[in-house]
């Protein structure tokens, strides 16, 4: 559009704006008319999150029943939290969670860092190998947990063969998502193979980030391979390995869909994480004041750690 054009635009515009709406806008900032133009996403981001936020605290407080919305409800004050910090069951399921938030952070970081290096070494064909590893997290939750299911089944399931040929196992001595020792690492397994690609394309970008002439610099200095690895690559790209921590860490502390569809927190309560438990009660036994006060026990505790990891990778980037 060259200038007559723009000019004719404002013109037409300006003259199809109603004299008392042309007025209050030509008396408004520019500040104004930013907030203006970004009140409608602002309220509609507050109505999303905020408004559901505020209504599940004050069911926390509450003996409300959402399958019984006619029955007298009841301000019971802080009765939920204290029944939620004192049971076993929710205890136990918090500390299948950390298992599982522990194990595939653990993993996914060191899989996901190793592929970003040799990925970075740009290697004949590396574009071709980088797309068939991202395969997996471009996948629905749903669709690798079902395909994941059949794997693991015993009689027709690939998975228990595959594991026989290399060890000489009988197929069908052996079920992993119906073992109560074998169930959590099955998850931690499927979860692992699907995020990992995330976590290496975190890790490529932290790598590619290093300015080449650092290490041109390093071997000036006769500094070795496995020197410059160290002094070089891994504390120039630890704030991407840590930015990739926090967000699989947030993740999966509220796993749910995957853990769903291969256990549904079996075999028992075994593999019960947090968003199981809390499913269970809301949905199942209809304990909506209770559920509300987990949730908010749940968000509470995700967001105190992550503003502390977060306060620790601000020093480390600030170094």
């Amino acid at each position: 559009m060259n200038d007559v054009a723009k000019a004719s635009f404002i013109e037409r515009a300006a003259t199809a704006t109603p004299a008392p709406v042309a007025r209050v806008i030509k008396g408004l900032s520019d500040r104004a008319i930013a907030w203006l133009f970004i009140s409608p996403t602002i309220i509609l981001l507050l109505a999303i999150n905020i408004f559901p936020l505020i209504w599940t605290i004050q069911l926390s407080f509450t003996n409300y029943r959402a399958n019984r919305p006619n029955a007298e409800v009841k301000n019971i004050g802080i009765d939920h939290f204290q029944s939620i910090l004192t049971d076993p069951d929710v205890w136990a399921a918090m500390q299948a969670t950390a298992h599982f938030v522990f194990w595939t952070i653990l993993i996914q970081t060191v899989l996901g860092f190793a592929l970003a290096y040799l990925v970075d070494r740009r290697f004949r064909g590396h574009g071709f190998w980088t797309t068939v590893i991202l395969i997996p997290m471009m996948l629905s939750p749903a669709v690798v947990g079902n395909f994941w299911a059949f794997l693991y089944q015993p009689q027709i399931g690939l998975f228990n063969y595959v594991i026989s040929f290399f060890t000489g196992l009988d197929p069908s001595s052996f079920e992993m998502i119906g073992s109560v020792k074998l169930a959590p690492w099955a998850i931690v397994l499927v979860d692992t193979w699907m995020w990992t690609p995330y976590v290496m394309l975190i890790c490529l970008a932290g790598l590619r980030s290093i300015p080449e002439y650092i290490y041109e610099a390093a071997e000036v200095d006769r500094a070795s391979k496995w020197r410059q690895f160290w002094t070089i690559t891994l504390p120039m790209a630890l704030p991407f390995i840590m930015l990739a921590v926090l967000f699989r860490g947030i993740e999966n502390f509220k796993m749910f869909d995957l853990v769903n569809l291969l256990t549904n927190g079996g075999p028992g309560s075994t593999t019960e994480v947090a968003s199981i438990t809390l499913k269970r009660e809301a949905f199942e036994k209809w304990r909506t004041g209770y559920s509300s006060a987990f949730a908010i026990i749940l968000f509470v505790t995700v967001f105190g750690l992550a503003n502390i990891y977060v306060k620790a990778l601000n020093k480390v980037k600030s170094r």
